[in-house]
């Protein structure tokens, strides 16, 4: 018995240090990938920036006019408005490395500043749509989160919101083309928004 309980020991240990021996050179390997990658990435020179998807705000939404209308949601017009004189790249999914390898390292600022704004518009573009749901703006509600949806965007609220009011609105047929949108993100949020939207609409 004690033989048995031993071998099983000393094959378990093997076993272990094997294992973690093969994980400590996948580690190493990948450690390495990523500073060959940055080495790489920081002597590439400044591209053209101008094959980036810029993203212009409708005017629609700049120059809604809600029925009702409270000071919380005159000020989000007001930011949105104030958000469309910079220029707006979905850069989610990428990475500071991504993104000068693919455009110089000269441009990391301007590409920060670039996806710093989208994130505040697609922020900005939930707080407006829940504002406007709150005051029964389903209509102007959906057109916003339809428009933040067309971005890309990877905040769950949005597309959640949407497919409730697709579904109050008698039209849950528009969900199934909300999760086409959803699979196409770039961003590690996608699998959970589908499958959530799937489990809940479908």
């Amino acid at each position: 018995m004690n033989f048995i309980i031993i071998t099983s020991f000393l094959l378990f240990s093997i076993v272990f240090f094997f294992a973690r021996k093969r994980a400590s050179r996948i580690e190493e390997a990948r450690d390495r990938e990523f500073w060959d990658r940055e080495k790489r990435a920081n002597f590439v020179r400044r591209k053209s920036l101008d094959g980036l998807d810029y993203i212009t705000i409708p005017n629609e939404l700049l120059n809604m006019k809600p029925a009702v209308t409270t000071e919380a949601l005159n000020a989000c017009i007001r930011e949105l408005n104030d958000l469309s004189e910079y220029q707006i790249v979905n850069l989610t999914g990428y990475t500071n490395t991504d993104l000068k390898l693919a455009y110089g390292t000269a441009n990391i600022t301007i590409l920060s500043d670039f996806d710093l704004h989208y994130t505040n518009l697609v922020t900005l573009l939930q707080k407006l749509a829940e504002l406007l749901h709150e005051n029964n703006e389903d209509a102007l509600a959906a057109a916003t989160l339809e428009f933040a949806v067309s971005t890309g965007t990877d905040v769950s609220k949005s597309y959640y919101l949407l497919a409730d009011i697709y579904q109050e609105a008698g039209t849950p047929e528009k969900i199934g083309a909300l999760i086409s949108h959803a699979q196409k993100i770039n961003s590690m949020m996608k699998d959970s928004i589908v499958q959530r939207l799937r489990e809940a609409y479908q």
